[in-house]
Formats: structure tokens, sequence, C-alpha cells
């Protein structure tokens, strides 16, 4: 494999992981699916922003729908002026809420129907609204930075890939596994085009205990998919890295994943990670992760592509 000497671009395309987690993938030619259709898992999935606001929405829409049933009957709220949609609306918001300040009350037969059904509504939506709020919370996440680069420099006299992870909060993942997967347009002979993925064995890809930083490493072998690759070739095939980490969260005991992706031109070439790790004797060992997106350029090699 080629090397080349080049400075840190940025990012000019969508990526395939987006770096929040979520597929950048589109169907494009796909009907389109009902509101409602899958809709816990879409509460589950939206931001916190807009649960908030659907929620809010929801609830201001079924209160001002019970407050035009009451107004169907004058004089069905004792204590509120007669037509008036202001006081219906709050006494259907003191209903729903099991408030009941003791202003405002049903006075007829068909006001108590409308608070009775009002009320088994107001059960149910709390309940769903109480569930979906901790399902959101209880979800396991991971808190795993990747390094903003991977490098391409030599170890041990074998071109290498390297990447460089590092759990963010202060506990340890148990039995933590990380997959590299190489995604790459190319030509078949019947001239197809078509979007390729291979595995890339790393020298290490398991971690008994996962605490502070995990360097994958990947040397480029002649049986490698990276074998005789170049920064043009991979430009040419729109190649991207993805990355995957799994493990067993110490704290939680829940399993917790995360995933990255770097783009061909995120791939630095004869370039080495600056050193992150402080040692004292009184700390004894930590992460300096100030520099940890630093990196070192080597000395130039005789041929550059």
């Amino acid at each position: 494999m080629t090397t080349s000497s080049q400075q840190p671009p940025e990012p000019r395309r969508a990526h395939f992981v987006r770096r929040a987690g979520e597929s950048e993938s589109v169907l494009v030619t796909q009907k389109k699916r009902p509101t409602f259709d899958d809709l816990y898992h879409r509460a589950l999935t939206i931001s916190w922003s807009r649960l908030v606001l659907m929620t809010g929405a929801i609830y201001l829409i079924v209160n001002a729908f019970f407050a035009l049933l009451y107004l169907l009957q004058p004089n069905s709220i004792k204590g509120a002026q007669s037509g008036n949609f202001g006081d219906a609306f709050f006494f259907s918001v003191q209903t729903m809420g099991t408030i009941g300040y003791g202003v405002l009350s049903p006075a007829t037969l068909y006001a108590n129907i409308l608070v009775t059904c009002e009320s088994i509504l107001g059960m149910l939506t709390v309940a769903v609204a109480t569930g979906l709020v901790f399902a959101r919370i209880s979800i396991p996440t991971a808190k795993i930075r990747f390094g903003r680069y991977a490098v391409v420099n030599p170890f041990q006299g074998v071109q290498t890939l390297h990447f460089r992870i590092a759990n963010e909060r202060r506990n340890k993942i148990l039995q933590a596994e990380v997959t590299v997967t190489l995604l790459r347009f190319e030509t078949t002979a019947e001239g197809v085009l078509m979007r390729r993925f291979y595995d890339l064995e790393l020298v290490r890809s398991k971690s008994p205990v996962f605490e502070l930083s995990f360097s994958l490493m990947h040397t480029i072998t002649p049986s490698s998919p990276l074998a005789e690759a170049t920064a043009r070739s991979l430009e040419a095939a729109q190649a991207e890295l993805v990355i995957t980490v799994a493990g067993l969260d110490e704290t939680m005991g829940q399993t917790i994943h995360a995933r990255y992706s770097y783009q061909w031109d995120e791939v630095l070439w004869n370039h080495r990670f600056a050193d992150i790790f402080a040692r004292s004797g009184k700390i004894g060992t930590a992460l300096d992760m100030d520099r940890f997106d630093e990196m070192e350029p080597l000395a130039e090699p005789d041929h550059v592509v």
C-alpha cells in the first residue's frame, strides 16, 4: 500500500453512518407510511424537543375537544360562564389532571359522563406518557469517543491502519468488541456499479476491560482488502470505514454500543496519533483528552502518491 502525506481535510459529503448513529440511507420509492405506523418506535427515536412539542400539542387538542363537548350543553359546568370556551377548557384541564380546585364542577348528568370518560382517558394518557419517558431514559447508551481521523503508518515494518477510541465515562466496559468494515463502490464484470462490504481483520478486536483508550490496528498485508490501495483509489471508490463497538456496561449491567465512520478523506496517510497518556505517581495513568484528536506527521516518504 502506497503512502501519501496530506493535511487534515474537512469532510465534504454525507457519511454512510451519521455521527449521531443514524443511517444516511433514504427510501425514495417507498409509499408514504401512515402517520401512526410504528408510533412507539418513532416516539423513542425522535428528539426530546419534538416529543415535548408533540405531547403538548396532543394535550391541548384533547382538552379543546372536551371543552367543545362541555359547551354542547349550556350551564353543564357549575361556576363557569355559560358558553365560555376558556372556562370549559380549563375545567377540562383540571379534570384530566385530577386537580379539582373546587371552583368549577360538573352540574349535570351529561357533564358527569364526560368527566368520567375524560378521567379514564387521562389515566391512560399519563400511563402511556410515563412509560414512554421511562423507556427513553432507560435506553442504555455509550459515551465512546472516536478519534476524528484514522491514520496509516508503518508499524513493525508493515503498513498499518490505526484507529483510536476512548471511554468517556469513569467506569468500565466489559468484554468490549470492535468490528471495522470497509465500504466502497466497485464495478462488476457485467458493468454493474455496486457498494461492496469488506471486514477488516484487527490485530486485537476484543478487550476484557475497556476503561481508558483502545488502539485498533489493521495490518495491510497482501490479503487485506486495502492492499495496493492509495488515497486516490479510495477517493475514486468513495470508500468509507465503519466502526462498531459493543460491550457490557458494568454500572448498568446492560449491553451498550456505538458506531462511527471515516470517509476516505478522513484517513491521514503517513501520520501517527499524538501521545495522550499522562503518568504520575499520585494519579496513576490518565488520558490527556485535549490531545485526543491530534496527529503528528512522519517524515516525508521517498515516493508520494
